[in-house]
């Protein structure tokens, strides 16, 4: 399975409105300006994310789009879920062996267990200390 850039830019919008739960809306040419993204491409992917639920709109000269809940309360999985369909590394035929079957299953329950376990408050949160493909330059 590869998350196209509908589910990426999707977890950048939902990130960026995370990053200021509870000061506000924000504009999505403000998000777009900030991530070097098509503003017309964002209000594609901002409409199922409203009609989902995860988002709400305010209308206005100073309106844009605000988080529904709590950054802690939505998950990568509810997002990606939504922008690309259902969880599956491939389709699943009837000539698939149980063997492969069940390598297909556990391959994705465990893409699904890492984006249901990730909430938009542990991603703007995140830190990265001492991950091993960082890097520390002292000058």
């Amino acid at each position: 399975m590869k998350i196209s850039t509908k589910g990426r830019y999707g977890l950048t919008i939902m990130m960026e409105l995370a990053s200021k739960f509870g000061e506000g809306p924000i504009s999505l040419k403000s998000i777009a300006e900030k991530n070097g993204l098509s503003e017309h491409y964002l209000e594609q992917l901002i409409a199922p994310l409203r009609n989902a639920g995860l988002v709400k709109s305010v209308r206005g000269a100073y309106g844009g789009y605000i988080l529904s809940k709590d950054p802690e309360g939505i998950t990568a999985g509810d997002i990606i879920r939504i922008l690309e369909g259902p969880i599956s590394p491939v389709d699943f035929t009837e000539e698939d062996d149980a063997a492969k079957r069940d390598l297909w299953l556990r391959i994705r329950d465990s893409i699904a267990s890492v984006l249901d376990s990730t909430t938009l408050s542990d991603l703007i949160n995140f830190k990265d200390e001492g991950k091993p493909d960082s890097y520390m330059f002292y000058i």
